[in-house]
């Protein structure tokens, strides 16, 4: 079996706000040290899978940086290893990918130079352990032509997700992509294994005439009308963190006892681009609890049930509590952080209280992405010393002291900062 995965890496991640304002959101930091697209690239290498592509777009450099030429991965290799595509203008076709199918169609000849026997089709921004050794046997012992990885999900969330009914067999007899009412509870985790010629030919039927075809809302149904489609059960973790909740709800599973998802697992590591920090820090007069401190990070205050990404310093008298706080962010003397998502390299000043109160108003912008408490801060901003900010507040990248101005130091919650408000 000749077996190539390409990982769709692309997406904007609009449903994360600011935190993918500069970053595609396969490149999103997950867990502390880790990119989201470490999961996928670890799986796929775990798996014995070293030929493996990776289709960019939006915010495409972060991405490039972190995989480079994939050596963390073991994927730095003269024959297959990882190669970075990225849509480009030729004569009679359309540039920016416009969903997921098309992503596929447009790099349709890499796939067939590469000549394998099976495709398999990932998603950067998924949260999950698998060996893809058991779905691609799962799919050669049906003889299918296509098999979607799936998993039970509560009834009241299968409307998020694509729904598939099965007969008892496995062979898929129904698809409805995020239905108002579902059928089942069997959810499509976007993990998909393909034999290499039907989804040529499928995608030479139907997306060259169509351009924009996205793969759950348009091609699936027609698979499961016309060819033998299967779907292969997954009991593990899994996660999808393309919005701020799911973000949110994937760091608290990490912080539970026991953790839903097993980072500290030699034999399944999850390979990333280490920095080269030092050993973390924790100070005489520090208070930690409940909480994952990576390397490089000093801790002099208190930090409860939070994340703690690399070189981040918490001062004296400061507190992180409930809170997951990105790359090099500084925390000053006296400053408070509760139930906040702390992009890299912001500074919230003395004596600062970052997510004050009990109002839950929505945020006004963005009402259905920032809605339960949370306080996010984009790359960059400072956070002046003593103010105080409510819950659902959004604050954007490269915010400085003296756009907080206007608030009178207090911003209520569900309010929106900008540069140069």
């Amino acid at each position: 079996m000749k077996v190539l995965a390409m990982i769709l890496a692309g997406g904007a991640g609009k449903g994360l706000s600011v935190l993918t304002s500069r970053r595609a959101v396969a490149a999103v930091p997950f867990g502390g040290k880790y990119r989201a697209i470490d999961f996928s690239l670890s799986n796929s290498v775990n798996s014995g899978i070293y030929n493996v592509a990776v289709l960019t777009q939006f915010w495409p450099r972060g991405l490039n940086d972190h995989i480079g030429v994939g050596k963390p991965w073991d994927l730095d290799r003269l024959h297959g290893g990882v190669r970075l595509l990225h849509p480009f203008p030729t004569p009679g076709q359309m540039w920016w990918q416009q969903g997921t199918a098309d992503a596929l169609f447009q790099n349709l000849d890499f796939i067939i130079e590469q000549n394998p026997t099976h495709v398999l089709v990932l998603a950067g921004d998924h949260i999950y352990k698998m060996d893809y050794r058991t779905l691609l046997a799962f799919h050669e012992d049906k003889d299918a032509d296509f098999t979607i990885a799936v998993l039970t999900v509560q009834k009241h969330k299968a409307h998020q997700f694509g729904i598939v009914d099965t007969d008892p067999d496995g062979r898929v007899v129904a698809f409805q992509e995020k239905p108002e009412r579902a059928f089942s509870t069997l959810a499509s985790m976007g993990v998909y294994a393909f034999n290499t010629e039907y989804l040529v030919e499928t995608l030479r039927r139907r997306a060259q005439d169509f351009p924009g075809l996205d793969m759950a809302r348009d091609l699936i149904p027609d698979m499961v009308k016309d060819g033998k489609v299967y779907a292969y059960r997954y009991a593990g973790y899994w996660a999808d963190i393309d919005t701020v909740n799911a973000y949110w709800e994937a760091h608290q599973a990490l912080l539970a006892d026991p953790p839903a998802l097993e980072l500290n697992d030699p034999q399944w590591v999850i390979h990333t681009r280490s920095e080269e920090r030092p050993a973390v820090y924790i100070g005489e007069s520090a208070e930690v609890d409940g909480s994952m401190i990576s390397d490089g990070a000093r801790i002099e205050g208190t930090v409860k049930r939070s994340v703690i990404s690399p070189g981040v310093y918490v001062a004296p008298g400061a507190t992180v509590r409930d809170a997951i706080v990105l790359t090099d962010a500084v925390i000053e003397t006296g400053a408070t952080v509760e139930r906040a998502i702390i992009d890299k390299r912001v500074r919230v000043k003395e004596g600062a209280k970052v997510g004050s109160g009990e109002r839950m108003v929505p945020n006004q912008e963005e009402p259905d992405v920032v809605n339960i408490g949370l306080v996010l801060i984009g790359k960059d901003a400072e956070i002046p010393s003593g103010i105080t900010i409510g819950r659902n507040v959004v604050i954007y990248p490269d915010v400085k002291e003296r756009d907080f101005d206007g608030f009178g130091g207090n911003v209520p919650s569900g309010e929106t900062v900008k540069p140069g408000k």
